[in-house]
């Protein structure tokens, strides 16, 4: 009996006598966490400003646009530059609507495309060992020092070959090939544990399955981030280079156009960026709280 009470003696003892997990103390002292606190509030300010000014400018009349010292903040805010805007896009022969869903078959089509194929061309990549797919990779990689400038000519006459001038097709397609998307799913999708996608195909799971079921999801802070991207470049196209015909050009084109018009338009030009910068931006808040997220809670290593 002495011998059982000894031994539960014991096992308590083990317990009581556990070192204790220390936690880990932060190397910043509270003063440094306020000057920090103090430096992103600095930095987010400086930020922001260029919108809120930009948001007050639209809301401002006439004679404030040209008031001297500028006022950040609108004294007498109205909406008359955007009814402005409105009454100018009116009297055009292609109607608003018309302008608005140009954009915005080409922002979503060629989002779509540039995901779908820089997606499917990544995880070949990143998980698949082919006689050139090094010297591919750096082929992209390589492309992505040339900016659109330089390739210009020869992507007109590569359009123009294919019969594709003055469609959205001039600018839908080029759209898929971008070596940016490219990259980074690419860089992103290496850091996918293999071990993961061969247990999915030792369940029994096919190629498709594997890379809608298993890979996407898990890279999802890589898409949603050449969504922000697409989005904007997409956006903000001009398409002036390859779409000729009135009905089928874009809503930044037409806003420019009457941003263009001179002093008498000042008031529809501050309006015309606000409404050409409110979709890159609500995409990128939304965007950017999912990819967050995404990052906070599926970390995997392997």
């Amino acid at each position: 009996m002495s011998k059982k009470i000894k031994k539960v003696k014991e096992e308590k003892e083990q317990v009581y006598h556990k070192p204790m997990i220390r936690r880990r103390k932060p190397n910043r002292s509270i003063a440094g966490d306020v000057a920090l606190f103090i430096f992103l509030a600095i930095v987010a300010v400086i930020m922001v400003f260029p919108i809120v000014y930009a948001v007050n400018a639209a809301l401002k009349p006439l004679d404030e646009l040209f008031m001297f010292p500028p006022r950040v903040f609108a004294k007498n805010p109205t909406l008359n530059n955007f009814a402005d805007l409105f009454v100018t896009m009116g009297k055009s022969w292609v109607t608003f609507s018309r302008y608005l869903f140009n954009t915005v078959f080409i922002t979503a089509a060629g989002t779509a495309g540039h995901l779908f194929v820089a997606s499917m061309g990544a995880f070949v990549l990143a998980k698949y060992d082919f006689p050139g797919g090094q010297a591919f990779f750096k082929l992209v990689t390589v492309a992505m020092m040339f900016t659109g400038y330089v390739t210009q000519i020869p992507n007109y006459m590569i359009i123009n070959k294919l019969g594709w001038v003055d469609t959205y097709w001039a600018i839908i397609i080029p759209a898929f090939a971008s070596p940016m998307g490219l990259f980074l799913m690419k860089q992103f999708m290496e850091g996918l544990p293999t071990a993961l996608i061969e247990a999915a195909r030792i369940d029994g799971a096919g190629e498709w399955m594997v890379f809608s079921k298993i890979v996407m999801p898990n890279v999802k802070p890589a898409w949603m981030t050449l969504i922000i991207f697409s989005v904007q470049g997409l956006w903000n196209n001009r398409a002036s280079t390859f779409i000729y015909s009135e009905e089928r050009k874009t809503l930044v084109f037409a806003l420019q156009q009457i941003q263009a018009g001179g002093i008498a338009r000042t008031g529809q030009g501050a309006a015309v960026l606000v409404v050409v910068m409110i979709v890159p931006i609500l995409i990128f808040v939304f965007s950017e709280s999912q990819i967050l997220e995404t990052m906070a809670s599926s970390g995997l290593k392997d």
